[in-house]
């Protein structure tokens, strides 16, 4: 009797989870598609009276959305490539080689991943301001291509290829880059795809960084390039415009989650299973 109940407990609790989770985004999916009016109106309305779907083709006329996308485009590109090949080299390092002062560049590494990133933002702006990078794109990707988490996570799943097989390698005539390419990138696959995932959401996400190194408009990523836009010149917010800007600027993430989730939960579950 006892496993039916803890069954039912936990599938209500996860209900319940996914259902706080969703709320959000319906809510911003409803309000897009909702007129000025409405979207003002006090008490707000669940679903929309009138769908306005023209929402969608008004914040593209009204801002330069296309220009703040393609810029996210090209700093998550250049991002998740370098990162990805740092990520990985590192994380062989540490789980296979040996050298000095591993254990202590490894701790340094686990303090990197505790310590939040606004910590290092103001000494990060000032070594940028001097190298005189200020309102560029290398201001905006350099910053982000070292993921200490990223390396934390796949050198977990590398931990977990037997070291009798990196000894055969070896014996065989393998160099450690053939072998990290032969036979540790193929079992790592599904953490590397993981992190490249978590990659290319942290540079959605960013704020503070982009907003602090850049002041014009055409370097702004969509995080603070939607700040103040849809913003009328009495000061008015069109929420409508924002709602309908955040969807379709939501939409590319939530594809890339799902045609790679098999790969992620995978990867997840490998970089934690060994320490």
């Amino acid at each position: 009797m006892k496993k039916p109940l803890v069954k039912t407990v936990n599938y209500f609790l996860l209900a319940a989870a996914a259902v706080m989770v969703l709320i959000p985004f319906f809510w911003m999916l409803g309000t897009a598609l909702k007129s000025e009016a409405e979207a003002l109106h006090i008490p707000p309305t669940l679903l929309p009276k009138t769908y306005r779907f023209d929402n969608f083709a008004k914040v593209i006329q009204t801002e330069p959305l296309m220009r703040y996308f393609l810029n996210t485009l090209i700093v998550s590109a250049f991002v998740v490539l370098i990162s990805t090949m740092i990520t990985v080299l590192a994380a062989y390092a540490f789980a296979r080689l040996e050298f000095k002062g591993k254990d202590f560049l490894f701790a340094v590494v686990l303090i990197a991943v505790m310590l939040p990133q606004e910590i290092m933002i103001i000494t990060n702006f000032m070594t940028i301001a001097k190298l005189k990078w200020l309102n560029t794109f290398r201001a905006l990707i350099l910053p982000y291509c070292v993921n200490a988490f990223n390396i934390f996570l796949l050198r977990q799943t590398m931990k977990q290829i037997p070291e009798d097989l990196y000894i055969a390698a070896r014996i065989d005539g393998l160099t450690n880059f053939k072998y990290l390419w032969k036979v540790v990138l193929p079992v790592a696959k599904p953490t590397i795809l993981t992190t490249m995932l978590l990659s290319m959401i942290w540079i959605w996400d960013t704020y503070a960084w982009p907003n602090l190194v850049t002041t014009q408009d055409n370097l702004r990523l969509i995080s603070n390039g939607l700040k103040n836009a849809f913003t009328t010149s009495t000061g008015n917010i069109q929420y409508e415009l924002q709602m309908a800007a955040a969807t379709l600027v939501t939409i590319p993430l939530i594809l890339v989650f799902v045609l790679l989730r098999k790969y992620i939960f995978s990867g997840i579950t490998r970089g934690g299973m060994k320490g």
